[in-house]
């Protein structure tokens, strides 16, 4: 068993790290406080390479391996949930989709300029009343000549109503299947298409710098080409890009755990109390000794679940063990950290504030922590 990375993925890494540093952690708790998407920001995480990295070369894309790819993300959410949000939707569920899915002419469309962090794309699956429940979807494409005609809504969906975005991914139901269940499809829906609206949402607890979109469609025509694989594959579609999506959101648990627990340890040194620092007082010591171990262990259960992917054997376990763990495991190391600091730790001027509340979508989004283990009990047999 080799636990090493390869140069390249240090280098990654290390340059990641670096522009995270020098980057985002000047700007995050003010583009929080703001609730401010920057498109300054953003652009400047394309220029560095981290949208399209898994993407051929074919597509401007970096042609990366997956865990190369969760590396970054990892260092992205080391210092701001709502930037690495905007890696991981981008690529996971923006680019993923049409990468794996999409066909020719759909991919040299757009993939170059998403690879090159030029635009954003969304990805519509959750509706008012279909979370965990997708069967209670409502939006339908209805084809009509030459054209499909989409109705219906989607909420809570990243990158989708930014002066960023280019479009968005839609999943809709095209029909009943033989045993009774909706046919659904996925269409590729161009961001000025008249009948289609985004709105942005706000007042967010968490991810505030990140872009979140009410999307409504009202007649909305669409060309018969814009279908995305073939009709009926949407269901397919959804449950492939959520599986690369829970590592990405697994990679953010993991790395804004290792963010809070730093954040915990460096404050546990420099504060005083009964004349010496609260680092050598066993209660605090052993809080910050089960972090460690708690990232060591989601490190691993992480990096496996990519190793499998990136050598093509099933993976689909483990993602969602990994996305489930990493998710809790920050909510863990962010409480501590937050215990720590005390009292300051409840203060905005303190980025642990930030971390404790950026953790809680990680919970919910890409399948609840319940959908999670629901997942997991099926794999296991029970």
């Amino acid at each position: 068993m080799d636990f090493d990375l390869t140069k390249e993925q240090e280098m990654i890494r290390k340059e990641v790290r670096k522009f995270a540093g020098n980057e985002v952690a000047p700007v995050a708790a003010e583009l929080d406080e703001n609730e401010e998407f920057s498109v300054e920001l953003t652009r400047k995480l394309g220029e560095i390479g981290l949208f399209g990295m898994f993407v051929s070369e074919k597509y401007d894309g970096q042609a990366m391996d997956y865990l190369s790819y969760i590396i970054a993300v990892e260092e992205i959410a080391r210092i701001d949930g709502s930037q690495a949000a905007t890696i991981a939707a981008g690529n996971s569920l923006g680019i993923g989709p049409i990468y794996y899915f999409g066909t020719e002419a759909q991919k040299n469309k757009y993939l170059p300029r998403l690879c090159r962090g030029e635009g954003l794309w969304g990805f519509g699956l959750t509706e008012p009343t279909a979370g965990s429940d997708a069967g209670g979807s409502k939006t339908t494409a209805v084809l009509d000549g030459d054209q499909w005609v989409i109705n219906g809504s989607k909420i809570f969906i990243t990158n989708a109503a930014c002066e960023m975005t280019l479009g968005v991914t839609v999943q809709a139901i095209t029909g009943t299947r033989a045993n009774g269940k909706p046919e659904y499809t996925c269409f590729l829906v161009e961001h000025d298409t008249p009948g289609f609206k985004a709105v942005p949402m706000h007042k967010k607890m968490m991810w505030r710098a990140s872009n979140t979109a009410e999307l409504y469609f009202d007649d909305v025509r669409i060309p018969k080409d814009n279908i995305l694989g073939k009709k009926g594959d949407g269901f397919h579609q959804m449950l492939k890009t959520l599986d690369g999506g829970r590592l990405s959101i697994g990679a953010m648990g993991l790395g804004g755990a290792q963010g809070a627990y730093e954040l915990g340890l460096n404050y546990a040194k420099e504060r005083q109390q009964f004349g010496q620092p609260i680092s050598k007082f066993q209660v605090i010591a052993f809080k910050l000794a089960d972090c460690a171990i708690e990232i060591e262990c989601g490190r691993n259960l992480m990096y496996k679940a990519c190793w499998l992917r990136d050598n093509n054997r099933p993976f689909e376990k483990e993602a969602a063990m990994a996305k489930l763990y990493c998710s809790e495991l920050m909510g863990r190391v962010a409480n501590h950290a937050v215990q720590i600091h005390g009292g300051y730790g409840l203060m905005k001027e303190n980025n642990v504030e930030r971390f404790y509340r950026d953790q809680k979508l990680l919970d919910i989004g890409e399948g609840t922590s319940e959908i999670q283990r629901l997942v997991i009990s099926r794999y296991i047999g029970c």
